[in-house]
C-alpha cells in the first residue's frame, strides 16, 4: 500500500516516500507532488456503490467466447473490465466536477472518455500481472474469460489499487496527471463556454439560440497540460469548434485570402471565427459533395491557388485532417504553422541544394501528395490524399485474447482514418492526379497575382506585417515521433520507476543534435503526457516551449524575413520548377508499377537521324537538365528527380549517387554531351555533381551494415564504380582514380550478397567490373561474382531459388552477365546458357530492356543460345515508337539489341537501326523527350529520366564512341567478341 496516511504534509525523507520513484532527481521536493496527491486521495475516498462503473454505466456482466478485441474477449467489454480497476481515480475526478456544479450526461461523457485513457495508459501493465497471476495459479475461475473477471476484481477498491501503483510509481504519476490535467481542461472548457454563449450565437450560431450543450468530442493531440481541440455539440445539431490557442494567424489568413479572392476572382471560402484572448471559436466546417465535374474541376482550381498562398507563406503541416471538402470550396480549418521556418538535420543532407529546395518548396505544405512509408507499404497522409481506409505504414498496438487470461499484445496493421479532404461525385472520392490541370491553372493564376500585386504584401505597410506578432506553431519533429514515444513509454518496464522512463524518453537526445536546445522541453511536455508543443513569431528568432518559457535564438531566420524574401524572389523560373514538383507528386500518388511502355505512337513517320541531328536532339536535352540543377556557391550542385523506391512506389527526392537514377548517371551523360561537344560547361556540372562522392563512400565505409543494403549490383555500388571509370576518362580528371579505388575496395569488403540480380547483385557487379580496366580489385571481384552467379544458377536448377522476370531482376542478366564473362564450354558458359533457359519459362513483358523481349534478346546472344533473327528484326522494324523514350522500359532500352548487332557488323541489323533512329528522332522532336516515369513527367534519371534518353540519342548517333551504359560496357577498343559462334546469329536459324 501507498505509505502515506495524509497528502501534502511535509515528510521527515522525501527520498523514501512512495511518490519519490516516479520522479527525476531534480523533480524531488519536500511535499508530496500534485499527481501523488491526487492517488492518494483516490485511494483513500470510500468508493462509489457496488453495480455502477465510474464513467456512469452499468456494471459489465456475462461472458462471450471467441478471439481478440472485445469481439472475441470473454467480457462484454473488457474495456470497462480493466476502468473498474482504476475506479478510484475517477471517483476523484466525478468529485471535482461536482464541486465545479458539473454532474449529469456531460460529467459522465467526460469520465467515460477519461476512463478509457487510462486504461489505454495502464493496459500494458495490467495485462502482465494478469499473467504473473495466471502462472502463479492464483485465479479462479473454470474459464479464460472468469479467470480474467477474478483478476479485476481482486484489483477494484481503493486499498488494492493502492498496493499496484506503490509498485509502479512512474504509472501512478501518468494517471494521476491524466485525471488533474483532464479535469482541469474540461473545466476550463466549460467556462470558456459560458462566457461565451451570447457571442457565439450571435457571429458563428447566426443568432439563434442552439439549445444545451449535449456533447464535446476531443479531436487533436494533448497540449498544455491535457488541453485540445474539440467538437462542442448542441441541442439542435449545430456543431461548433473550439481552439485552446489563439486564432489570430487564422484570422489574418482570411484576410488575405479574400486579397487573393479580389486579385483572382476566385471566391475561395474561409473559416468562421470567434477569436478570443489565448483561445477561439471556431465554425463546424461540413464536408459536401460536388454535384457534378464542373464543381470538382472548380475545387481543383482553388485548391491550386490555395497551394500558392501556402507557398509563398512557407505554410506546412496542411495534411489530411486540416482540410475539408466541401462541394466546390476546399476549406483549411487549421493553419497554426505559417511562417514555418526550414529545420534541416545536420548531416550530409544539409548540404545537398536539392534538398534545401525542397524543404522551401510547395512539396512542404504537405497539401501535396506525400507519401508515409513503413513495414506495411505506404499511405498518403497529404491534403489531397488522405485516402480512406488504406493500410497504414506502420504498425498499432492491439490486443489478442482480450478479456481472457491469456490476454497478450499484439502489433498489427492499422488503417488510416478516412477523413473529408477530398471532393466527393456520385458518392465516389475523386482521385487528385486526374485533375493536375485545374490545379496548375489555380496554381499559375494565384501565384502571378501575388507576384504582381506583392508590394501590396511585403514591407512595414504591407499586409503581412500585420501578422508579425502572432502565435505560430513550431515543429521541430514530427508529431508521429512523440505520440510513438508516449505510446513505448507505457511499458512496465517504464513504469516501475523514473530511471527507466527516463531511458526511453531521452533517446530524443540522439535524434538531431541541433535540436538539443529544445530537449528539456519536449522531456517536460512527454513526462506531463503530452505531445510537446512549441510556438513562435513571424518577427523573432525565438521559440517558446509550452510553459511560456522563451529560448532565444533557435530558428536560423524569422519566419516573416524568410517570407518576404520569398515572395520578393517570385519568378518565372521558380513558377517553373513549383510546378514541376506539382506534377511529379501528383504522379506518386499509389497505383501499380508496370515495367512496360504499353502506349504507341503509330503513323510516326521517320526523320533523317543523321549523328549531327541526334547530337543536337541531346544536347538539348543536357541544357534541360541544366535548367533543372540546383546548386549553391559553394559549387555543390543536385537535382530534383521522380525515384522508384522498392519497386513498390515513386517518390521525389533529391538524386543520390546512383549510376541508374543518381547524378551518378547524370553526370556520366553530362560528360559525355561535353566531350563531344566540346562544350565545357556541360563537362564542369559533371564534376560539381560527383563532388559528395568521395564523402558518400567514406560514410558507407564506416558503417558496413548500409554499405552492404547500397549492394554491388546497376543500382550500388557496381554501378557507381562504372560510373566513376567511365568519368575518369571523359573528364580527364586523375583524382576519379582515387574514388574509384575507394569504390572498389568497399565492393570487396561487402559480404555475400542475397540477389544475384543484374540490378541490386552480383550480375550487375560481374558487367561493372568486366568493364574496368588496370585495377586488380576489379579483376578480383569479377571472378568472385562469376562464381557466385554459377552457384546461384544451379540453385535455380533445383527449384531453390526463383527470381522475378527480365533483365534487371531477372535470369536475363545473369545469362548476360556469365555469357560475357566466359569461354565457349566453360563452365561460366554452361552456367549462362542455364540461365537463359530458365527464363525462357518466363513470360516477358513488353519490347523494353528491363523485363522485355529486348533483354530476352541480349540475354540468348550472350549466352549463345540460338535465337531467331529475321523474326526479331521485322519485329524491330515494323513495330510502332513506344510513348516511353526511356532507357529502362522505352523505346531507347528496347533499340539495345539494334545498336548493340550493329557494331558488330551484321548488316541486316544496320538498315532497321536507322529506321528506328529516325523514328525516335521524329518522337523527340514531335512530341518532346517522353520519361518512364508515372504520367511521364521529366526526371533527370538515367534509367527512366531525361539523362538516359539524351544518352540514347548519343549512343544512336556514336555508338563506337558511346558505350551501352544498360550493359556496363567498356569503352570502344575493350569489348570483347561475341561469345557465341557466328552462326546463332545468321538470319533464318530458329531457337
Amino acid at each position: 500500500m501507498l505509505n502515506s496516511a495524509t497528502a501534502g504534509t511535509a515528510r521527515t525523507d522525501q527520498r523514501n516516500a512512495w511518490w519519490s520513484a516516479g520522479m527525476r532527481p531534480h523533480e524531488l521536493t519536500t511535499s508530496a507532488p500534485a499527481w501523488a496527491e491526487y492517488v492518494e486521495r483516490s485511494t483513500t475516498q470510500t468508493a462509489p456503490a457496488a453495480g455502477r462503473s465510474p464513467a456512469g454505466t452499468e456494471s459489465a456482466g456475462g461472458h462471450t467466447s471467441g478471439g481478440a478485441d472485445g469481439a472475441s474477449g470473454g467480457h462484454r467489454d473488457w474495456r470497462q473490465a480493466l476502468v473498474r480497476c482504476l475506479e478510484p481515480l475517477l471517483s476523484s475526478a466525478r468529485r471535482d466536477l461536482a464541486a465545479a456544479g458539473h454532474t449529469g450526461v456531460l460529467a459522465e461523457q467526460f469520465l467515460q472518455r477519461l476512463g478509457l485513457r487510462l486504461v489505454k495508459l495502464a493496459s500494458r501493465t495490467l495485462v502482465l500481472e494478469l499473467a504473473r497471476a495466471r502462472d502463479r495459479g492464483e485465479l479462479a475461475g473454470d474459464t479464460p474469460a472468469e479467470r480474467f473477471l477474478d483478476f479485476t476484481h481482486r484489483l477494484v477498491g481503493g486499498s488494492e489499487l493502492a498496493e499496484f501503483l506503490a509498485a509502479y510509481p512512474v504509472l501512478a504519476r501518468v494517471l494521476g496527471e491524466s485525471c488533474r490535467q483532464g479535469v482541469e481542461a474540461h473545466l476550463e472548457l466549460l467556462a470558456r463556454l459560458a462566457e461565451d454563449r451570447e457571442s457565439l450565437m450571435t457571429g458563428l450560431l447566426n443568432g439563434r439560440d442552439p439549445g444545451a450543450l449535449t456533447a464535446i468530442d476531443p479531436t487533436g493531440d494533448p497540449h498544455r497540460g491535457g488541453r485540445s481541440t474539440a467538437t462542442l455539440t448542441f441541442a439542435d445539431g449545430r456543431r461548433v469548434v473550439y481552439k485552446p490557442r489563439p486564432l489570430d494567424l487564422h484570422g489574418h489568413f482570411n484576410e488575405l485570402v479574400d486579397w487573393l479572392n479580389g486579385k483572382t476572382g476566385l471566391d475561395i471560402r474561409t473559416v468562421g471565427l470567434l477569436p478570443r484572448d489565448g483561445y477561439g471559436w471556431s465554425e463546424y466546417v461540413v464536408h459536401q459533395p460536388c454535384h457534378d465535374l464542373a464543381e470538382v474541376r472548380r475545387f481543383y482550381h482553388r485548391q491550386g491557388a490555395l497551394l500558392a498562398l501556402l507557398y509563398v507563406l512557407d505554410g506546412t503541416d496542411m495534411h489530411y485532417e486540416n482540410l475539408i471538402a466541401v462541394g466546390e470550396q476546399p476549406v483549411l480549418v487549421d493553419v497554426e504553422t505559417l511562417f514555418h521556418p526550414s529545420h534541416t538535420p545536420v548531416g550530409a543532407l544539409s548540404h545537398d541544394p536539392a534538398y534545401r529546395e525542397l524543404l522551401s518548396s510547395v512539396y512542404r505544405t504537405a497539401l501535396l501528395p506525400l507519401l508515409v512509408s513503413g513495414e506495411h507499404g505506404v499511405a498518403d497522409m497529404s491534403g489531397l490524399g488522405g485516402d480512406a481506409d488504406a493500410m497504414a505504414p506502420t504498425s498499432v498496438v492491439d490486443w489478442a485474447d482480450a478479456g481472457l487470461d491469456s490476454m497478450h499484445l499484439v502489433r498489427r496493421p492499422g488503417k488510416t482514418h478516412g477523413a473529408k479532404n477530398r471532393p466527393q461525385l456520385d458518392g465516389a472520392d475523386i482521385e487528385p492526379r486526374d485533375h493536375e490541370i485545374a490545379l496548375l491553372t489555380g496554381f499559375r493564376a494565384a501565384y502571378e497575382a501575388i507576384a504582381r500585386h506583392r508590394d501590396e504584401l511585403i514591407g512595414p505597410d504591407g499586409m503581412l506585417a500585420r501578422c508579425a506578432s502572432d502565435q505560430i506553431r513550431f515543429v521541430p519533429r514530427s508529431t508521429s515521433l512523440y505520440t510513438g514515444l508516449l505510446d513505448e513509454a507505457t511499458h512496465p518496464d517504464a513504469l516501475r520507476n523514473a530511471a527507466g522512463r527516463s531511458q526511453l524518453l531521452d533517446l530524443l537526445r540522439d535524434a538531431d543534435e541541433a535540436l538539443h536546445v529544445v530537449v528539456p522541453y519536449e522531456l517536460a511536455d512527454l513526462w506531463a503526457g503530452d505531445v510537446p508543443l512549441f510556438t513562435a513569431r513571424p518577427d523573432s528568432r525565438d521559440v517558446w516551449a509550452s510553459d511560456g518559457t522563451r529560448i532565444a535564438d533557435v530558428l536560423a531566420t524569422a519566419g516573416l524575413a524568410a517570407v518576404e524574401a520569398k515572395i520578393a524572389a517570385l519568378s518565372d523560373i521558380d513558377e517553373h520548377r513549383q510546378k514541376w514538383l506539382i506534377s511529379a507528386t501528383l504522379a506518386t500518388r499509389p497505383e501499380p508499377i508496370m515495367h512496360s511502355s504499353t502506349s504507341r505512337r503509330p503513323g510516326l513517320g521517320a526523320t533523317e537521324a543523321d549523328p549531327d541531328h541526334l547530337l543536337a536532339a541531346a544536347t538539348d536535352i543536357a541544357d534541360e537538365i541544366m535548367a533543372q540543377v540546383h546548386s549553391d556557391p559553394g559549387g555543390a550542385a543536385n537535382w530534383l528527380g521522380l525515384e522508384l523506391i522498392d519497386d513498390h512506389h515513386w517518390a521525389v527526392r533529391p538524386m543520390g549517387a546512383g549510376l541508374s537514377n543518381g547524378y551518378t548517371g547524370t553526370a556520366l551523360f553530362l560528360a559525355q554531351v561535353g566531350v563531344l561537344t566540346g562544350a565545357g560547361k556541360y563537362c564542369e556540372l559533371a564534376r560539381d555533381a560527383i563532388r559528395p562522392l568521395p564523402a558518400l563512400l567514406a560514410g558507407l565505409a564506416a558503417d558496413p551494415e548500409s554499405a552492404q543494403l547500397v549492394g554491388p549490383g546497376l543500382h550500388g555500388l557496381g554501378g557507381i564504380s562504372y560510373g566513376l571509370d567511365r568519368l575518369r576518362v571523359l573528364l580527364g580528371d586523375a583524382d576519379l582514380a582515387d574514388w574509384l579505388s575507394a569504390s572498389l575496395e568497399l565492393a570487396e569488403r561487402l559480404g555475400p550478397d542475397e540477389s544475384p540480380t543484374y540490378a541490386e547483385g552480383a550480375a550487375g557487379g560481374l558487367a561493372a567490373m568486366q568493364a574496368i580496366q588496370d585495377f586488380p580489385v576489379a579483376r578480383r571481384l569479377a571472378n568472385r561474382y562469376a562464381d557466385e552467379l554459377v552457384g546461384a544458377v544451379e540453385l535455380g536448377l533445383r527449384g531453390r531459388v526463383a527470381a522475378d522476370h527480365g533483365f534487371a531482376r531477372g535470369y536475363q542478366g545473369i545469362a548476360w552477365a556469365l555469357g560475357r564473362y566466359g569461354v565457349p564450354g566453360d563452365r561460366y558458359t554452361d552456367a549462362a546458357r542455364a540461365a537463359a533457359d530458365l527464363d525462357r519459362r518466363e513470360r516477358p513483358g513488353g519490347h523494353g530492356w528491363c523485363s522485355g523481349d529486348a533483354g530476352t534478346a541480349l540475354a540468348r546472344l550472350s549466352a549463345g543460345v540460338p535465337a531467331d533473327l529475321d523474326a526479331y528484326l521485322s519485329a524491330a522494324a515494323e513495330r510502332p515508337v513506344l510513348a516511353d523514350l526511356s532507357l529502362c522500359h522505352g523505346e531507347l532500352g528496347a533499340v539495345e539489341p539494334l545498336v548493340w548487332l550493329a557494331e558488330r557488323d551484321h548488316a541486316a541489323v544496320e538498315v532497321v537501326r536507322r529506321r528506328r533512329a529516325g523514328l525516335v528522332l521524329a518522337a523527340v522532336q514531335q512530341y518532346g523527350p517522353q520519361c518512364g516515369t508515372p504520367r511521364s513527367v521529366p526526371s533527370p534519371g538515367l534509367l527512366t529520366g531525361l539523362a538516359g534518353i539524351g544518352y540514347g540519342l548519343l549512343r544512336l548517333a556514336f555508338s563506337e564512341r558511346v558505350p551501352s551504359v544498360l550493359l556496363l560496357e567498356p569503352t570502344a577498343g575493350s569489348r570483347r567478341p561475341l561469345v557465341a559462334p557466328t552462326p546463332i546469329l545468321s538470319t533464318g536459324e530458329t531457337p
